[in-house]
């Protein structure tokens, strides 16, 4: 059966423009967030408004969540008028934050229980994939599921894979975050070198992302880094919740990741000098800092 009704729950960076691409798409639309004028330009768009995550998930097929911690899934999903209250059986609930593998396990679990699929799909890709609907989506949950899903997963990314059982989709996230904050822990040191060598770091990055060395971070945090451009396609609070859960797992599967942990302490000085809310090309300004650059 083609599904025609979504929900969207939590519309910050990342969520409102994949609210936006569902309903560019042509899905009937219903949305909620905790700040309701986030909300309004969707409204404006056609969107329907709900009162709470019960509604949303009453009114709609499939209903995703993209919110900030594992905590605010729970709340939003399994609490008191949250999507386990709305959802009926039959339906299916795709999680879109970045969480604990433990904690989308138990989601997925509990929605089991009422009858509902659950999926956990976290995504990569920045603002600027959610904006172009080009998102990379790693998929954890039954294989059945996620076939019903995907046409509606289509909508808001381009790689889009099936990773394995509930809670591998957020394992795989985990290890997209290792590889993202090392790719800027790169890009930072290449511009501090550059700049401290007395050659311009925009024509450097120029030639290095076309060539072996070249990478997302590169392409798109180096050149706002270089021109002083710190606002956020994700906010240094949000990689170091990331990083926080990376380190978790690590400890959880004895696995060394010393360069994971290096960058979550560079993150650190930053959140210290009350930059959490900067983007994460923002690193650079750590590096300046250890070079003393900058009070």
């Amino acid at each position: 059966m083609t599904i025609r009704r979504v929900g969207f729950i939590g519309l910050g960076i990342m969520g409102g423009p994949m609210a936006a691409n569902l309903l560019a798409a042509g899905y009937e639309l219903t949305v909620w967030n905790r700040t309701a004028a986030k909300a309004e330009p969707l409204a404006a768009a056609g969107a329907r408004v709900a009162g709470s995550p019960a509604e949303v998930a009453a009114a709609s097929e499939l209903t995703f969540t993209c919110v900030t911690a594992s905590a605010d899934v729970e709340a939003v999903v399994l609490g008191p008028g949250g999507v386990i209250d709305g959802a009926a059986p039959g339906s299916i609930v795709v999680d879109c934050s970045t969480i604990a593998p433990a904690t989308a396990r138990k989601v997925h679990a509990q929605l089991a229980e009422r009858g509902v699929a659950a999926l956990d799909a976290p995504v990569s890709g920045g603002d600027v994939g959610a904006k172009a609907g080009t998102l990379a989506i790693m998929v954890g949950g039954d294989a059945e599921t996620f076939e019903r899903a995907l046409p509606v997963l289509r909508a808001i990314g381009k790689t889009i894979v099936h990773v394995g059982p509930p809670g591998a989709g957020q394992v795989v996230k985990l290890c997209n975050q290792v590889a993202g904050g090392l790719n800027l822990l790169a890009m930072a040191e290449a511009i501090s070198l550059c700049r401290r060598s007395g050659v311009d770091p925009a024509k450097m990055l120029e030639v290095v992302s076309a060539g072996a060395a070249g990478s997302w971070m590169l392409q798109h945090l180096g050149p706002r880094a270089v021109a002083g451009d710190f606002a956020p396609g994700f906010m240094v609070d949000l990689m170091q919740k990331d990083l926080g859960l990376v380190l978790d797992a690590a400890h959880e599967t004895h696995t060394p990741l010393p360069g994971s942990a290096l960058v979550r302490q560079l993150f650190e000085m930053l959140q210290a000098r009350g930059r959490g809310r900067d983007g994460t090309q923002a690193i650079v300004e750590a590096l300046a800092l250890l070079a003393g650059e900058t009070g």
